[in-house]
């Protein structure tokens, strides 16, 4: 296959890139640099007022929308949402413009989204069927960013919105930094413990991407979260049992929102999301538990 990755050197899209080229198959990455070869990777440059990806990109078999500011990095001020926000905005409208320019078109676009388009909530559970939508800032963000993406249809393109939990891997993603503390012997309660945390590990975000685009059948939302979330306090002691470190030192919510400001949602708020459409469909988990998942990370 041919497969376009748009924010192919992020941690999701590094772990796609390395996937697909040990499967043998081709993968252009789109980039803001000069397109240049880098062994079995192709970059090719858009985003920039000369560039022309159009015609690296024709029979693609497949487009992946990853591109945008990253969440987890620093704290939620005004400017950085809007980078959050128009980053995302920007990078999807060129996908659709790209798509509708080419001659052969791409048999499906995987736009990343999130789990965020769910509004917090210590007692609900979400599948893709359901129809409350967040109206805070990710989930205003998230909702846009698939009504974009969602045009690719007027092309006759099949899309899917990848919503994705909270990510884990070695190599980015938020494990890092929830698990620090614990080997400070800090590591404990944030906030009342009760917050949902709807978790993935790193080679399902994988598995999960591949499973959608072979699988003809699937498109619009998909949750891209393991079977089996668990509550913060929970996530917090499995860290302190797999280290072998204590789980006692509580982090009040207020200390919280006074570090992290609007952005400490995404940890003292939480859903309950399920990956129905993925069971259904039979795609089988690498790691449906936490605890087996958090000891091939740490």
């Amino acid at each position: 296959m041919k497969i376009v990755i748009a924010g192919g050197s992020g941690f999701v899209g590094q772990g796609l890139t390395d996937f697909y080229t040990q499967q043998g198959h081709e993968v252009i990455i789109l980039t803001r640099k000069q397109s240049h070869r880098v062994g079995n990777v192709q970059y090719c440059q858009w985003l920039q007022p000369d560039a022309k990806p159009n015609e690296l990109l024709e029979n693609a078999d497949a487009f992946i929308n990853l591109a945008g500011v990253s969440l987890n990095e620093g704290r939620w001020t005004d400017e950085r949402k809007e980078a959050i926000f128009k980053s995302r905005m920007q990078a999807t409208t060129e996908i659709i413009r790209i798509i509708e320019d080419l001659e052969n078109k791409p048999n499906v676009l995987v736009n990343a989204s999130a789990v965020g388009i769910y509004p917090t909530s210590k007692a609900a559970v979400y599948t893709e069927s359901s129809t409350q939508k967040s109206t805070d800032f990710l989930g205003r963000t998230v909702k846009k960013w698939e009504e974009i993406a969602k045009c690719a249809e007027a092309y006759g393109v099949r899309t899917v919105f990848t919503r994705f939990g909270v990510i884990l891997g070695s190599g980015g993603g938020a494990l890092k930094l929830m698990a620090m503390p614990y080997d400070f012997y800090i590591g404990g309660k944030l906030g009342s413990g009760m917050q949902w945390v709807s978790w993935v590990h790193i080679d399902d975000v994988v598995g999960a991407i591949d499973f959608v685009i072979s699988d003809d059948t699937i498109s619009g939302s998909v949750n891209v979260t393991a079977p089996y979330p668990v509550r913060m306090e929970q996530f917090g002691k499995t860290i302190a049992e797999i280290k072998r470190k204590p789980h006692w030192f509580p982090t009040p919510a207020p200390l919280l929102k006074a570090a992290l400001g609007e952005k400490s949602k995404m940890v003292l708020e939480g859903q309950n999301v399920k990956p129905t459409v993925l069971l259904e469909h039979g795609y089988t988990f690498h790691y449906p538990k936490l605890y087996d998942a958090l000891s091939n990370l740490l």
